[in-house]
């Protein structure tokens, strides 16, 4: 069988579905490196926010690798507890405009890095790493790297992040979060924002 095809170069979700469809490659073989950087800074932020370990912060950047991409804000949760409910342990302000301002730096810091030394190097090449282990050493890893979609969250024939199990064969299965209707109506756009660039390339 045919190892996976591990994709990091930027549109990333479009460049993993053109490579999808040029390789010949079955839908499970080819990932993109997808929202796994969003969501590990986003993480980190809001670890920085509520001053506890990151290791102890479960939360999801969803959609698209770029502008369109989703903070999965009803599902954060600290230490077990939901954002909104930690809130009152954490004794910070934790309302809209936090919110906004920590999904704007997770949008922008990549700006930020390639504004202060041309690219950004280091970061993906961590999350690469951690694709690369949960495939090697078959880790059933939860990531939110890009894949095809087919019917998920109404969403059909365009690769885009979402919680996806990684292993050895690459694509093992996704877990279908229960999202809010905002959340959920604003990853159908993300969608719709990659086949618009898809279209335009007729592919």
């Amino acid at each position: 069988t045919h190892a996976p095809l591990l994709i990091a170069t930027n549109p990333v979700d479009v460049m993993t579905y053109v490579t999808l469809k040029l390789s010949g490659l079955s839908k499970d073989k080819v990932i993109g490196s997808g929202t796994v950087l969003d969501t590990a800074r986003f993480r980190y932020l809001l670890s920085e926010h509520c001053q506890i370990s990151p290791v102890n912060v479960h939360a999801y950047i969803l959609g698209e690798h770029g502008d369109s991409e989703v903070p999965i804000w009803s599902l954060a949760n600290i230490a077990g507890l939901r954002f909104a409910e930690y809130c009152p342990v954490c004794g910070k302000n934790c309302g809209p405009l936090a919110k906004e301002k920590i999904f704007e730096e997770v949008k922008n810091s990549a700006y930020k890095i390639i504004k202060g030394k041309g690219a950004t190097y280091y970061a993906i090449g961590l999350g690469l790493v951690k694709i690369t282990e949960s495939i090697l050493r078959n880790e059933y890893g939860v990531l939110t790297v890009s894949s095809l979609l087919e019917g998920e969250y109404g969403i059909n024939d365009v690769c885009l992040s979402v919680p996806t199990v990684v292993a050895r064969d690459g694509v093992k299965k996704r877990v279908l979060l229960t999202l809010s209707p905002e959340e959920e109506e604003k990853l159908q756009n993300s969608a719709n924002v990659i086949k618009q660039v898809l279209q335009e390339i007729k592919l």
